[in-house]
């Protein structure tokens, strides 16, 4: 009797430390590099840089812990993001460009100009926000591969400028 395939799964997760602005980027760079190691097309990994990269400057600015995660498959990139923070009291106003509640001291170190959650949106095929006030948030973005966002082109027809 032959054996189904096994499908290849990388998991990478990492610690992030809210208010830790030094080690900052740290989670995303090293997701970005295993992307880039196991020969994902460019197209596919600048979406996930973009959504990495937000994801976990969201925990650094309003948590006080959180958890970065990526699943890795052929088919799909999956990002979540799971954070010990205030919660968001009102989705639609935090998905609004330019809006934020980072505070001034953040802003001054050129953070929190609220396109965090916009920028996640717009690189990613799938995105969803779980959210408890006092709680913390879980946000998930989906990346399929082989999509330019639309899920219908493969990634060799993928433009450098077709997903923003």
């Amino acid at each position: 009797m032959a054996s189904e395939p096994t499908a290849r799964v990388l998991t990478l997760s990492f610690q992030v430390e809210g208010q830790n602005f030094r080690a900052s980027g740290e989670a995303a760079g090293r997701i970005k590099r295993a992307l880039e190691q196991v020969g994902l097309d460019w197209s596919i990994i600048r979406r996930a840089a973009v959504v990495i990269y937000e994801a976990e400057m969201n925990i650094v600015i309003h948590a006080r812990r959180g958890v970065l995660s990526a699943e890795i498959t052929p088919d799909q990139v999956v990002i979540v993001a799971d954070d010990e923070g205030p919660g968001i009291p009102d989705i639609a106003l935090a998905m609004t460009e330019g809006y934020s509640t980072a505070s001034a001291e953040v802003r001054e170190m050129g953070f929190g100009a609220g396109m965090g959650l916009p920028n996640i949106t717009k690189h990613s095929d799938e995105m969803r926000i779980e959210t408890e006030v006092g709680k913390g948030t879980r946000v998930t973005a989906v990346i399929r591969v082989g999509a330019c966002g639309d899920g219908s082109r493969a990634v060799s027809d993928c433009s450098q400028g077709s997903r923003g």
